[in-house]
């Protein structure tokens, strides 16, 4: 006789693990540091050397580090006493040469914002007047978002190779990625007044207002010199003049294609009924 069929194992049967989809969408603009030029960038470095070098401004850490030392049982009880005084009177000794831990001139820290996180929360405040960003940073997206703070804030800020190499070794760190100064400074005037000539302009394309308006006390008496020539020129003259700004602006931004790779609906989403057909339903 024939075997008959046998019905399949429920163990044999596995569930496939549903399929996980995040969408994404890739950024049409590409911002980026304005590049600085090599004579500005020495500049830059032997300014800001020189006076940390003259203040004085250094942060002194206590490389003193306890050593674990095994746990021993001693027979006499003057000896181990005896043994304790004069490590206790050694480490005072040493203590009493060594400074004291910290930044030497407070008030110069003070005016200072140093490291990626204190920059982007002063700027966030609106107090700082000055940003030097280091080149060497790795990844590169840790100080990318500083250009559209410093932009909105209408704060200069470029990126300065070999920041990190320079300055660190003289404030005392072991690497400075970030470098602010505040509005309330009075030890860097002269300093910044030097610095900000030199520094590049960003450009962001979704902040040209911000652009304009920190440039419009310049620009203002060029407007009012075209308002003039505007009444004096006939009507197909100034049509001709809006199709060249239409034509240039359109040419100074430039967006990137944006690319959807798959879109699928959420299978797992609940949908709910409306009101109407729930009361039908009972």
């Amino acid at each position: 006789m024939a075997a008959a069929p046998q019905a399949p194992g429920r163990g044999s049967i596995r569930k496939t693990r549903p399929l996980v989809v995040k969408t994404s969408l890739n950024n049409p603009y590409t911002v980026c540091w304005s590049t600085l030029e090599r004579e500005d960038m020495h500049f830059i470095l032997q300014t800001l050397e020189d006076r940390f070098k003259s203040i004085g401004l250094k942060k002194i850490e206590d490389k003193r580090r306890k050593k674990k030392q095994p746990f021993k049982k001693q027979s006499g009880g003057k000896c181990g006493m005896d043994v304790s005084i004069s490590e206790a009177l050694k480490e005072g000794n040493t203590h009493d040469n060594q400074q004291v831990s910290g930044w030497t001139p407070m008030d110069a820290r003070q005016q200072l914002a140093i490291g990626v996180n204190e920059v982007t929360r002063a700027l966030e405040r609106n107090n700082l007047l000055l940003v030097l960003v280091c080149k060497s940073v790795k990844p590169a997206i840790i100080t990318s978002h500083l250009i559209q703070l410093s932009l909105s804030r209408t704060v200069p800020a470029c990126q300065v190779p070999r920041l990190s190499e320079r300055i660190a070794p003289v404030i005392g760190l072991k690497c400075v990625l970030a470098l602010g100064f505040k509005k309330n400074t009075t030890d860097f005037v002269e300093e910044i007044k030097a610095i900000v000539p030199r520094v590049p302009s960003l450009n962001v394309p979704w902040l040209q207002d911000r652009i304009e308006d920190s440039k419009g006390n310049l620009e203002a008496e060029s407007l009012e010199r075209q308002d003039k020539e505007i009444l004096e020129t006939s009507f197909e003259d100034l049509s001709k003049q809006k199709r060249k700004l239409a034509a240039g602006q359109q040419a100074a931004v430039l967006l990137q294609p944006l690319k959807i790779k798959k879109l699928i609906p959420n299978p797992h989403k609940i949908r709910k009924l409306p009101k109407s057909k729930k009361t039908s339903s009972k």
